[in-house]
């Protein structure tokens, strides 16, 4: 097909469409001549009037102008500003129904990538919430002024416009209110705020975090410098309306990136860490470890996990990309010797610590990539009989791909958070593993992601 007869659809171009399924980042998807038009807002079943927005070689994007069926799982989104932000995608969708959906998307990215004969594989329904609103215990809100009034919140959807955001419908309502409560004492001490546009400016970031179980809070303040005007006083003022707050942090970054935190880290007052428990466990997190957003939720997984593991007590467990040993502690019970890594040496850290705490002694951490590490344990002659993986959005590393189906271990237990990273990985590792069943499980209500769970045995 050549590139003229591909591009139908010209630029702002209204024509109807019925959305046939939802897509990965939760837009709807139709087609139009044939060529796929992806819709955020619209839903799977409904006949809509559309603009196109955008016009690429082989798909194209457009906004909903007119809704002519609309879906019987359509809702009214509680949040007010719910368009604007784009932090949430699906809270237009029922939730009962956003589960289907979620299942949907895992099965669409694994008929995408892999060639694996799904009626084989047993892919069961998406865990969901009974309460699925303010779960999020982390909030990272960029801070802006208007109008001499200072805002914190997300730029909304692919814009640089900051949108302000006062009670966020999926965040903790601590983490709601010590944002509001930081925002005003930045205002009221006149501290400079940082412009993305000059790059001129101190504070960039206002993060909250708060052990669900425990009700600790931690502050950490983005900054573009070391120097903070009026410490003290804000300090105070923080620990005088917060009580519950355990640890005020300030982090240094000052590059032009889109990264949140910066390599630098000054603990300004209380401790470097909060508590937070899951199940029988305690974790310390410090400003910069990865930590599950949702502890709820969490739990099922892991304990999905530990399922998926069927660990007998005499096995060698490798827990990949370990962050803060959350998921080897889990199931360091039936194993025989942990062994975990990351490349983050905070984490690290707080691993060793939290495996200390709990008096697991058969647990060892080390900063790295799992690729590194595993040839050179095999050389040593430590073969794991078991690998966790809970890799970042962008999927495994081909190194630790390759390094894997070197080792063969007898199980791969793989933890997802991106259905089509996981299907490509998929694709790889099932030349040597078998895919017993998947397990979806709703980690996010109301977004368009999707953690997966699946054991693959060797073949």
């Amino acid at each position: 097909m050549t590139q003229e007869q591909t591009v139908k659809i010209k630029l702002n171009q209204t024509f109807p469409l019925t959305i046939k399924r939802l897509g990965i980042n939760g837009e709807g998807v139709g087609y139009f001549k044939k060529q796929v038009v992806f819709v955020p807002g619209a839903l799977p079943g409904e006949e809509v009037v559309v603009e196109a927005t955008k016009v690429h070689p082989k798909f194209a994007e457009a906004k909903v102008k007119k809704i002519r069926k609309k879906s019987e799982y359509r809702v009214k989104p509680p949040c007010p500003i719910y368009e604007e932000c784009g932090g949430c995608q699906l809270q237009h969708l029922r939730y009962d129904r956003q589960l289907i959906e979620k299942r949907d998307i895992v099965i669409q990215s694994l008929e995408r990538h892999t060639k694996l004969n799904l009626e084989q594989i047993t892919i069961k329904e998406t865990i969901g919430m009974e309460d699925p609103w303010n779960y999020r215990n982390k909030s990272q809100f960029q801070v802006g002024v208007k109008d001499g009034k200072v805002l914190a919140g997300l730029y909304g959807m692919n814009s640089h416009h900051l949108i302000n955001i006062e009670q966020c419908a999926v965040q903790h309502p601590q983490t709601n209110k010590a944002t509001k409560t930081v925002k005003q004492i930045l205002q009221e001490f006149k501290i400079s705020i940082y412009n993305e546009k000059s790059r001129k400016g101190l504070v960039r970031t206002i993060v909250a975090r708060v052990g669900v179980q425990t009700g600790e809070l931690q502050i950490v303040l983005i900054t573009t410098k070391k120097e903070l005007p009026k410490k003290d006083q804000i300090i105070q003022e923080i620990k005088k309306r917060l009580p519950e707050v355990k640890s005020i942090i300030q982090n240094i970054n000052g590059q032009k990136t889109s990264l949140i935190f910066g390599e630098e880290t000054v603990n300004l007052e209380g401790k470097d860490f909060i508590q937070e428990t899951l199940g029988d466990l305690q974790f310390e997190l410090s400003a910069r470890t990865f930590f599950q957003l949702n502890p709820e939720q969490t739990v099922k997984l892991y304990n999905e996990v530990k399922k998926a593991a069927a660990l007998t007590g005499t096995e060698k467990v490798v827990d990949a990309y370990c962050g803060v040993g959350t998921i080897g502690l889990w199931v360091a019970d039936r194993a025989a010797e942990i062994r975990g890594m990351d490349i983050i040496s905070e984490s690290i850290e707080d691993a060793k610590k939290n495996a200390a705490r709990h008096g697991i002694t058969h647990a060892t951490y080390v900063t790295g990539k799992a690729e590194e590490w595993l040839p050179k344990w095999v050389k040593e002659g430590w073969k794991p009989d078991c690998i966790i993986v809970d890799p970042p959005r962008t999927g495994m590393d081909q190194y630790l791909l390759n390094t894997i189906l070197k080792v063969k271990p007898k199980k791969v237990v793989y933890v997802s958070c991106n259905p089509s990273t996981f299907a490509k990985d998929l694709a790889v590792l099932s030349s040597k593993y078998n895919v017993e069943e998947i397990q979806p499980v709703d980690m996010f209500p109301h977004c368009s992601n999707v953690e997966v769970v699946t054991s693959l045995v060797r073949k």
